[in-house]
């Protein structure tokens, strides 16, 4: 590992242009990216190693004229900067309707600062060869295990990640890399199919390959539980939520409903309960790449501002929302350090990072035995919100009949839970003393612009309605 070489290469370009269109621009910044990706997937048929979805490299060219934003996009800076900058100047046109728009009196700063950022990983201690191999030997493992499997897939993606800014008074840079592996069954018994998966995630290769050979003995029981799982009668419940359930919760519940690019359109009910009691009051949410170490986790984001830790929900009470530089300048407040691109070639928006709801003080044996009937539920399958209204969906993937304190061998699924997020916050009454956060895909802004993202926290106990 190490930074780019190419996008060194181009560093004094950037600078160059930078200082040239500074003359007529009130600010101007250049992001460069140069991200590579692997994706190594085995199943009982085929083995593959192919270039993983985070590959990308290019720059992005953001200008404010003191009223408007301008983005233009490149896959390369030219030797003839000059002639790149009037290239630039001549693409940046502002109609009729947009300029009664503009937001008078904006100032962008742009505090001076020089700085590289690198995170130790072991990625180029492992060639692709070694990682097929691994992939092979757990697949065959897993494949193994019993006799009701129809297929075993063991996948590993890599990410590293090299990205460039350059504004008038900073020059940034970052290094970085982030590994993740998968594990997924498709098991037939009791005359049905279920398929179930796992995953672990690590800044190092190490990790990951300790890390899933451990899963793998508790997927098959858990398919084996599913293959003879009933559907769950249709209520109002206690119930205790797993990590991965509790950051679905985060996610959804004040994930999008928080990007405070929404706030400008008016199109969150966040924007008006600022301040005010949304969740209990043993409640804590935070956000921010340098809120965890998981996949989501950078030094600076897209806008060159550094890496947030921002304090969403505080005792109850919701204290702020996550921002790009775009909408923080609308909206009169400092960018949080969630301005995220899909790649050099899309725009930037506010977007989650590591979103998770802090630790509480309760013992999960405590939290089960506190409940006479009603469910753990377990991993995340999907969700959604309406941020304007504030409803949410959560799907997970099982639950676990709890009756008279103790978890049973009642396995329920799949589990729909649903209802307004206020109402969902505020019945939590517990939250475990323990903590764990993963992230494995992407999130999208609507139906696109997808990024890496990561949820988790404790245990939460909270009355919700499922079906």
């Amino acid at each position: 590992m190490g930074f780019s070489e190419f996008l060194n290469s181009r560093r004094d370009r950037a600078k160059a242009l930078v200082n040239i269109l500074k003359e007529q621009f009130s600010y101007v910044s250049i992001l460069g990216s140069d991200n590579k990706s692997t994706a190594v997937r085995v199943d009982a048929n085929t083995s593959n190693i192919s270039n993983g979805q985070d590959t990308e490299c290019g720059f992005v060219v953001k200008i404010h004229d003191g009223g408007c934003f301008f983005e233009y996009s490149l896959d390369d800076i030219s030797e003839d900067v000059a002639s790149l900058a009037e290239e630039i100047r001549q693409g940046f046109s502002v109609s009729a309707a947009l300029k009664q728009e503009k937001i008078q009196g904006v100032h962008l700063e742009d505090a001076p600062l020089v700085r590289s950022f690198s995170r130790e990983s072991d990625l180029n201690d492992y060639s692709d060869a070694q990682l097929l191999e691994f992939c092979q030997k757990c697949q065959k493992e897993l494949q193994g295990k019993s006799e009701h499997i129809l297929n075993a897939m063991v996948a590993l993606s890599t990410m590293e990640v090299s990205k460039l800014f350059i504004s008038a008074n900073r020059e940034l840079d970052q290094n970085y890399a982030y590994i993740g592996g998968m594990v997924v069954l498709v098991y037939r018994e009791n005359e049905k199919v279920v398929q179930v998966y796992d995953f672990d995630g690590s800044h190092k290769v190490a990790d990951v390959m300790a890390g899933l050979p451990r899963k793998l003995d508790s997927l098959v029981s858990r398919a084996h539980h599913l293959a003879y799982a009933k559907p769950i009668e249709p209520g109002v419940y206690d119930v205790i939520t797993d990590p991965s359930i509790t950051g679905l919760i985060a996610h959804e519940a004040f994930g999008h409903g928080v990007e405070m690019d929404q706030f400008v359109k008016d199109r969150a009910l966040a924007k008006e309960y600022v301040g005010k009691y949304v969740a209990s009051p043993i409640c804590n949410m935070k956000d921010g790449a340098a809120s965890a170490l998981c996949i989501a986790s950078y030094f600076f984001d897209d806008d060159g501002v550094l890496a947030g830790d921002t304090q969403i929900i505080k005792d109850g009470i919701l204290v702020t929302g996550i921002s790009d530089l775009a909408s923080a300048a609308q909206l009169g407040t400092a960018p949080t350090g969630n301005g995220r691109r899909q790649s050099s070639r899309r725009k930037a928006y506010t977007r989650m990072t590591n979103t998770f709801f802090e630790k509480g003080t309760d013992k999960l044996e405590d939290m089960i035995a506190s409940i006479q009937h009603g469910y753990m539920l377990f991993e995340t399958d999907n969700g959604m919100e309406d941020p304007k209204n504030w409803a949410i969906q959560c799907v997970a993937q099982y639950g676990i009949e709890i009756v008279d304190g103790k978890l049973t061998e009642n396995y329920v699924s799949p589990v729909v839970m649903s209802g307004y997020v206020p109402d969902l916050l505020q019945s939590i009454s517990m939250i475990s003393d323990d903590f764990a956060i993963c992230g494995s895909g992407f999130c999208g802004k609507g139906y696109k612009e997808w990024v890496r993202v990561s949820d988790g926290g404790p245990a939460l106990k909270a009355r919700v309605k499922l079906g």
